[in-house]
């Protein structure tokens, strides 16, 4: 961070703050234990808590307090967005899960100025050098409480936090305003797309009839797909299908191919050499269209080359994603220059008439959506759709001529949209970076002013550790007691031995002093 300004120190959180873990959720519930709502991960946004989804699990009276939530006490995210945090501003007392950090400030740190410099430390990185882990990313608690908190005068740590709300306040209106734009416009594209798949918005005054375009699309599917199983069942199921326009025919997926297939599973690389071919991935397809921002290749003599080598209209569909991404699709241009596709992906090439912009279109609607959710299966973290039942899925299909001027209709609100979407984009961009100027101009001692007068954070630092060190009797006073009491064991009974003295006369150093 540079510098601190004068009066300021830097500490290790675990200095300024008390901090635990949350309950392990356990596979067996504790039949004695009452069932309680507790907090997770999904619960803790910046700067809010929220409690609209909460799960319940057993916790016995004696660690419920260890694992519970009072009122002040910051909410750090252990994984996912690492550093996600928020204040529990509520007067009742909640349980929180071992994904999060409670972290109980000293009475001489104010918790909302920590909530900020997390934040801060979030988005500039920061918080990087603590994380553990390749693949799946976890700050452990020892690391949070070792890293370095600027520590200003208690006073000027409310004149930061007062300043801090009062701008970003005004920033948060104009971000939720720019927001709610982009939001009504996505709504306004997928109205429209709902709209017009199902035939509710006509896009022609001349009605056509699909069958004839179907009877040539059936004699190539048979001629180049066979007996193939995917292109045999044609007729969708009922629970699928709704009433058409006049004209239109409800097919699906697969009858409308002449070909369905994986693609490569070889090891790819950056490109090395000029003649190297581009292979599309699952991260290539982003929102109903290929992103070939990041490539990578395989040689141009791998013997996969060939075989899966794009053309002008394949359509790829993502059959191994998150749950929210499994299923989306997009088609492919020859614009787009030679390429290839991995294996998460299945490539369907349409037989002529139909337009894969159109299947497209269908397959990224929330129709589609809806029947990708409907038959996907789950495997170790992974939502999956086979190329069996992605060829079942309904698609409504109108005469071509209709298909085209359908698609026209949807480019042309497409583009209208995106003018006012971009600038929404681009005004969210500049508010994301005004927000890191604000947070970088408050732990830099520019936002608010600094008085000479306030008590030095060096001595504050040391009534910080008072307060530390008077709290660990407490502490382990308060440890004791919860902890469940061991019964002694019960001893055979043996006869009372004889007494060696009399009942006047002390036997032993302890009752003489019993006795003085």
């Amino acid at each position: 961070m540079g510098e601190l300004p004068e009066g300021w120190v830097t500490a290790s959180l675990g200095d300024l703050a008390e901090t635990a873990l949350g309950k392990m959720l356990d596979k067996k519930k504790c039949v004695d234990a009452p069932m309680r709502l507790y907090l997770r991960n999904v619960n803790v946004q910046w700067g809010r808590i929220d409690v609209d989804d909460l799960f319940e699990m057993s916790i016995p009276a004696d660690e419920l307090d260890r694992f519970s939530v009072r009122k002040g006490d910051l909410l750090v995210c252990e994984g996912g967005e690492i550093g996600r945090c928020a204040i529990w501003e509520r007067d009742e007392e909640i349980a929180y899960q071992k994904a999060l950090h409670r972290v109980r400030a000293f009475s001489l740190l104010v918790p909302r100025y920590l909530r900020y410099y997390l934040e801060y430390a979030a988005r500039t990185g920061a918080l990087a050098g603590f994380v553990t882990g390749s693949t799946i990313k976890h700050l452990p608690q020892q690391s949070l409480r070792e890293v370095p908190v600027p520590l200003p005068p208690l006073a000027e740590q409310r004149r930061i936090v007062e300043a801090l709300e009062e701008q970003l306040s005004r920033l948060d209106a104009g971000t939720v305003l720019l927001e709610a734009a982009r939001l009504r416009g996505a709504v306004l594209q997928k109205q429209l797309t709902k709209d017009v798949i199902s035939g509710r918005r006509r896009t022609t005054e001349e009605v056509g009839d699909a069958d004839e375009l179907l009877s040539l699309v059936d004699a190539q599917v048979a001629h180049m797909a066979g007996k193939k199983r995917w292109a045999q069942i044609r007729d969708p199921e009922a629970i699928w299908t709704h009433e058409l326009p006049s004209g239109w025919r409800w097919r699906t997926l697969g009858s409308l191919c002449v070909d369905i297939q994986y693609g490569t599973s070889a090891k790819t690389a950056l490109k090395e050499g000029g003649s190297d071919v581009p292979v599309i991935r699952m991260g290539n397809i982003q929102d109903g269209r290929l992103d070939l921002g990041d490539l990578k290749y395989l040689p141009a003599e791998h013997i996969d080359i060939k075989k899966t080598l794009l053309r002008d209209g394949d359509l790829l569909f993502n059959r191994t994603n998150s749950a929210e991404l499994v299923g989306k699709s997009a088609v492919y241009s020859e614009r787009m220059g030679a390429a290839v596709y991995a294996s998460y992906l299945i490539r369907c090439r349409f037989a002529e008439g139909v337009e894969s912009d159109w299947v497209n279109a269908v397959v990224n609607s929330d129709f589609g959506r809806r029947y990708i959710a409907s038959v996907v299966t789950q495997q170790v973290g992974q939502a999956n759709v086979n190329s069996a039942k992605m060829a079942l899925m309904p698609i409504p299909v109108p005469p071509q001529p209709e298909q085209r001027t359908a698609l026209k209709v949807l480019r042309d609100w497409e583009a209208a949209l995106a003018r006012p979407q971009l600038a929404a984009r681009v005004a969210l961009k500049r508010s994301k970076g005004l927000r890191s100027a604000i947070l970088r101009s408050a732990f830099s001692g520019e936002l608010a002013p600094q008085d000479p007068g306030d008590e030095p954070a060096d001595t504050l630092l040391a009534r910080i550790a008072a307060e530390r060190e008077s709290a660990k009797p407490a502490r382990r006073a308060k440890r004791a007691a919860a902890r469940p009491r061991k019964r002694a064991a019960a001893l055979p009974s043996k006869p009372a031995p004889a007494p060696t003295s009399t009942p006047s006369t002390p036997s032993t150093t302890v009752q003489q002093e019993l006795f003085q």
